[in-house]
């Protein structure tokens, strides 16, 4: 406990030394066509959450197993996104940043060998293979925490929510070391999400993530949930993983593949993530944030449920898929009902 104190000080502290520095060397985000806030707003949440994991080693050292791996891969994470924070870098050196602390990860040994027991009871083993899903995987997810940072409070609250997931299924695996390290996690994020949101400073000392904190928090979560489904020490099933972080990933994939179906490029910035949808419904932005907070809540609780009482891998990866068609056609009926409505109100 009196790490996670720490690291929420340290985390706090951090984030208003950080954002007057940000102010002074432009690390600022301003507002746009797609970015409707007002004024220019430091970009420093992922330099917080990175140093307060440098206090966490500090303090606890033997928590994550390769932590010196871990935070090469973050530094580089790091640097390359306060550049495109800084300059807006194109896509390709992001994506192949990506792809070479992937690299990296693979090289040390972490990556996704098998896909558990999805083949009606018979494990999927990947061999070879399983460096190339490794691949996308770590691209996913890193770009699933990057494209839902699209209003207040909304990609720290979902982080918390899946480092809590995985805090329980470490502790329910026996791994306590790594239950911490998660609660560790959600401290140094806690900060963040109050200067986010206003809390309780008001809009004076607001400030965003940032591309090099939404990459880290991805990587992150990609790099604990291989550690938590894979190998001898596996405390999961890999399918759990899904629901831990169904929100973003749900949201990702239905976002690229309307993108695809347009001929876009998937990673062509637009407005048609969940968020927007249901802001355009008329949702606040707060209310936006608690829905979608609280069903990540809730995915987190169905995995963790499924986890513990030995549901079957092919079940819960039918049961995932269900959701994920389930979510298409819910969006797609409340963009429509919007169109209906506004055209019933211009005929009125």
């Amino acid at each position: 406990m009196q790490e996670i104190v720490l690291i929420f000080l340290g985390a706090l502290a951090l984030l208003f030394i950080a954002r007057k520095i940000a102010r002074k060397v432009g690390l600022v985000d301003k507002p746009n066509a797609r970015k409707l806030h007002s004024g220019h707003i430091p970009l420093v949440g992922g330099v917080s959450v990175y140093f307060s994991l440098w206090i966490l080693y500090a303090l606890q050292p033997t928590w994550l197993p390769d932590f010196d791996i871990y935070m090469i891969c973050a530094t580089l994470l790091l640097l390359v996104g306060v550049l495109d924070d800084r300059f807006d870098l194109p896509v390709m050196p992001r994506m192949g940043l990506q792809a070479a602390v992937a690299g990296i990860m693979m090289y040390n040994g972490l990556y996704l060998s098998s896909l558990g027991n999805i083949l009606f009871g018979y494990q999927l083993i990947l061999g070879a293979f399983g460096y190339v899903i490794t691949l996308f995987a770590v691209i996913a997810a890193i770009n699933a925490f990057n494209m839902v940072d699209g209003i207040d409070g909304l990609l720290g609250a979902l982080s918390c929510v899946t480092f809590g997931s995985l805090g329980i299924v470490f502790i329910m695996g026996g791994n306590d070391d790594m239950a911490m390290w998660c609660m560790c996690l959600m401290a140094a994020c806690l900060p963040y999400i109050l200067l986010n949101l206003g809390i309780p400073w008001g809009r004076k000392f607001k400030v965003f993530m940032g591309d090099a904190g939404s990459m880290l928090i991805g990587f992150t979560v990609i790099w604990l949930l291989i550690v938590a489904s894979q190998g001898q020490d596996a405390i999961m099933s890999p399918v759990t993983a899904l629901w831990l972080i169904a929100v973003p990933l749900m949201d990702m994939m239905r976002v690229m593949i309307a993108r695809i179906r347009r001929g876009s490029s998937p990673f062509r910035p637009d407005r048609e993530h969940m968020h927007h949808i249901l802001m355009r419904a008329g949702l606040s932005g707060r209310w936006t944030l608690v829905i979608m907070t609280s069903a990540q809540v809730f995915s987190g609780m169905i995995g963790i449920i499924l986890e513990g009482c030995r549901v079957p891998d092919n079940w819960q990866l039918a049961l995932f898929v269900g959701s994920f068609i389930s979510l298409l056609y819910a969006m797609k009926s409340l963009e429509r009902l919007k169109v209906t409505f506004g055209r019933f109100l211009a005929v009125k």
